[in-house]
C-alpha cells in the first residue's frame, strides 16, 4: 500500500502538470491554424523519432532512479523556459509551433515512462489489482490541473500556468524517490530480488534495441497496431474539434476555457471508475473487456457524428472516447507488456508509445488535410473513423485473448 500511494501521487504530480498546460497548447493549436498544424504533426513525429536514441543511450547506460527524475527535471525546466517567452505577450509562429510539438511529444514521453517504471516495481498479477488505482492518481491529476487552468488562467495569464506546470514536475522528482524509498523499505523480500541483486542499474545494450524488439513478435505487432488505431481516431477527432472550436469562439481566452473544462469533465467521470471499476473488469472479464469496449463505442460515435456534425457531438464523442481511453484502454495496454523483459518493456515499448504513435499522427493529419482539400466533408470522415475504430475493436479483442490466455498457462506451469 504505501508503494501504491506513492505511485498515485507521483503520477497526480505528472498528469497535473501536463493537463493544466494542455488546454494552452490546444489554444496555441486554433491560432497556429489546420493547415499549418496538420504539417506540424510532421515536425511531431521526427521530434519523436530524435527522441528514442537520446532516451535509449539514457536507459543504456544509467539506472532508473538517475535519469528518472533528470527526465521531469528537463520538463520543468523547458517550461519554465517558454513560460518567460509567454510573458513578453503572444508568442510568435515559431515559438507556437515549438511549443506545440514539445507539448505533444511530452504526453507520450513521460507518461510512457512512468508506466515502464511501474512495469518493473509490479508483478503482472499485481498490475491487475493495483494499476487501476495508480491510473486514478493520474486522473486526478488531470482533473485538477484544468480545473485550476480554467477558474485561474485569467488572472495569471498562459505564463502563469507554465510556471504551475513546470512546479509539479519538481514535484514529482520528489514523489518518484519517495517511491524508491517505500518499496525498499517496506518490501524487504523484493529488496532482495530486485534492488540487491542489481536490478535497478543500467540495462545496456544498443539505444536502437527498441526498433527491432518492437518487430519481433506477433503480439508486439499487435500493439503496435492498437497504438496506430488509437492515434487515427483521436487525430480525426481533433482536427473536427479544432475546425468547430475555432468557428465557435473569436476568443483565445475562451478557447482554452473550453478545452480546460472538456478535460476536466473527462477526469471527473474518469476516476471514480478507475478506482472501483477498472480492476475488477480485468480481474473478471480479462482484457478482452479493457481492450475492446471503448473501440465500441467510438466506432458508434463516429457514425453519429456523420448524421449531425455539431459541437456538442464532438464534445460528447471526445468525452466519452477520453474518459474510456483513461479509465480502460490506457491501464489495459500497459498490462500488455507486465509479462515482457526490462529491455522490452523500457525500450521497444516507449519506441511504440512516441514516433509510432506520432507517425501515426502526422499520416492521419496529412491524409484529414488531403480530404479536405479534395473536396470531401465532414462526414465522409467520420465514415472513415468509424471504419478505424471497428478494426480497433477486433484488435483490442484479439490482443485481450493473446495475454489472457498466456496468463492462464502462466499460472498452469507455476502450478
Amino acid at each position: 500500500m504505501p508503494a501504491v500511494v506513492a505511485s498515485f501521487l507521483l503520477f497526480f504530480c505528472i498528469m497535473a502538470g501536463y493537463f493544466a498546460v494542455r488546454p494552452v497548447r490546444d489554444t496555441v493549436g486554433t491560432l497556429i491554424g489546420a493547415d499549418r498544424l496538420a504539417d506540424l504533426w510532421i515536425g511531431t513525429a521526427a521530434a519523436s523519432l530524435l527522441v528514442i536514441p537520446v532516451y535509449g543511450w539514457l536507459v543504456a547506460r544509467f539506472r532508473r532512479s538517475v535519469f528518472l527524475p533528470w527526465t521531469y527535471a528537463a520538463v520543468a525546466v523547458s517550461f519554465t523556459v517558454v513560460g518567460l517567452a509567454f510573458r513578453r505577450g503572444t508568442p510568435g509562429l515559431g515559438l507556437s509551433q515549438f511549443f506545440w510539438i514539445f507539448i505533444s511529444v511530452l504526453n507520450l514521453f513521460t507518461i510512457s515512462v512512468f508506466w515502464s517504471f511501474l512495469l518493473e516495481l509490479f508483478r503482472s498479477d499485481q498490475t491487475k489489482r493495483l494499476f487501476g488505482i495508480i491510473a486514478a492518481g493520474g486522473t486526478a491529476g488531470a482533473l485538477t490541473g484544468p480545473l485550476v487552468t480554467d477558474f485561474a488562467v485569467s488572472r495569471i495569464g498562459n505564463s502563469g500556468i507554465l510556471f504551475l506546470g513546470a512546479g509539479l514536475f519538481v514535484l514529482a522528482i520528489v514523489c518518484q524517490r519517495a517511491l524508491i524509498t517505500v518499496w525498499k523499505s517496506n518490501s524487504p523480500e523484493v529488496e532482495k530480488s530486485a534492488f540487491d541483486r542489481g536490478r535497478d542499474r543500467a540495462i545496456g545494450g544498443s539505444m536502437w534495441a527498441g526498433v527491432p524488439l518492437s518487430m519481433k513478435s506477433p503480439y508486439i505487432l499487435g500493439i503496435t497496431l492498437f497504438v496506430v488505431l488509437i492515434a487515427t481516431v483521436n487525430t480525426f477527432l481533433y482536427f473536427e474539434q479544432l475546425r468547430l472550436v475555432t468557428d465557435a469562439f473569436s476568443d483565445a481566452a475562451a478557447r482554452t476555457r473550453f478545452f480546460a473544462r472538456l478535460d476536466w469533465i473527462v477526469q471527473s467521470l474518469t476516476i471514480g471508475c478507475q478506482v472501483f471499476l477498472t480492476g475488477f473488469i480485468a480481474s473478471r472479464f480479462g482484457l478482452v473487456a479493457l481492450l475492446s469496449l471503448v473501440p465500441i463505442a467510438t466506432a458508434i460515435g463516429f457514425g453519429v457524428l456523420a448524421g449531425w456534425n455539431t459541437l456538442a457531438v464532438v464534445a460528447v464523442l471526445i468525452v466519452t472516447r477520453r474518459f474510456g481511453e483513461f479509465a480502460f484502454v490506457r491501464p489495459g495496454r500497459e498490462m500488455l507488456w507486465s509479462a515482457l523483459d526490462n529491455e522490452t518493456k523500457y525500450k521497444a515499448k516507449n519506441f511504440v508509445d512516441v514516433p509510432v504513435y506520432r507517425a501515426a499522427d502526422a499520416v492521419v493529419a496529412q491524409l484529414d488535410k488531403g480530404l479536405r482539400a479534395g473536396g470531401f466533408g465532414p462526414q465522409t470522415i467520420a465514415i472513415i473513423g468509424a471504419m478505424a475504430a471497428a478494426v480497433w475493436a477486433l484488435n483490442g479483442w484479439w490482443l485481450g485473448r493473446q495475454h489472457d490466455a498466456a496468463a492462464v498457462q502462466q499460472r498452469a506451469d507455476v502450478t
